[in-house]
């Protein structure tokens, strides 16, 4: 783990981090309201809208998370526009931008792809992802219409078993969505089976970060006011991005470190 410690210490690989972390913050809410009119408007699962809340709530907990939910109000997302898929597609495009830099790097690549096969990729990789997202949440509301026909079902029961089969539906969906990652973003032939492990490792470390951030949400909102005011819950997005892309390319420097390792060193 030393090689993997130092590379995270070097500024390039902070470097990359913020900029996917800053990506990450312009594709956020573009992302809640394209996938809340796609479900709501034109596939017509209410459920599935229902079940976004719980997400975002998952992945940021105490006051943030109420706040984030409060203020994307369901009903009041316009329906689907070409602005709205365009300024996703723009900002989430620019989350693979770096991470491609920062994967090659990793991996010993020299040559990045060009802009548009970056884009291409990237594409590729959005669609997959929203897909895996949609079929994650799709099964959250399945189990939350089950749950909701048991007659006599206490409240506290039912929330706690929807969540329970939300993580069941979300961790190996985010490991999924990790591995293919880790697979095709580079510019290079990569052999599946030597970014599967740690596609599920980082998964569940991710997820842990999840319990971490329960633990301290609501002392860390507390600074943020005090430190950032209004921009409290920007920042918020925006550290736990830099984080959880610090994670996600420690993963790709510890799987490629054998190949760029100096067999004479």
């Amino acid at each position: 783990m030393r090689p993997t410690a130092h590379y995270l210490m070097e500024t390039e690989a902070h470097v990359y981090a913020l900029a996917v972390a800053a990506s990450v913050l312009l594709a956020f809410y573009p992302f809640l309201t394209v996938m809340i009119s796609l479900c709501r408007d034109f596939l017509h699962l209410p459920n599935v809208v229902d079940a976004i809340d719980l997400a975002v709530k998952d992945l940021f907990s105490g006051e943030q998370g109420q706040f984030i939910v409060n203020n994307i109000p369901v009903y009041s997302v316009p329906k689907l526009t070409f602005t709205s898929m365009f300024l996703l597609l723009f900002t989430a495009n620019g989350v693979f931008e770096p991470m491609e830099v920062a994967l090659n790097r990793a991996w010993g690549v020299t040559a990045n792809r060009s802009y548009l096969k970056n884009q291409a990729i990237s594409l590729g990789l959005i669609l997959a992802c929203g897909l895996l997202a949609l079929f994650s949440l799709a099964l959250s509301a399945m189990g939350g219409d089950l749950i909701a026909k048991v007659h006599g079902t206490p409240a506290l029961i039912a929330a706690f078993v929807q969540r329970l089969l939300f993580k069941l539906a979300a961790i190996p969906v985010s490991m999924l969505a990790l591995f293919l990652v880790y697979w095709l973003l580079p510019n290079r032939k990569i052999e599946p089976a030597r970014v599967a492990p740690v596609a599920i490792v980082v998964g569940l470390i991710l997820e842990g970060l999840k319990y971490v951030n329960m633990l301290f949400a609501n002392m860390f909102a507390r600074k943020m006011v005090r430190e950032y005011g209004v921009f409290e819950h920007s920042v918020t997005i925006l550290i736990w991005s830099f984080v959880g892309a610090l994670v996600v390319l420690a993963g790709a420097h510890w799987t490629a470190r054998r190949d760029t390792a100096d067999p004479l060193s």
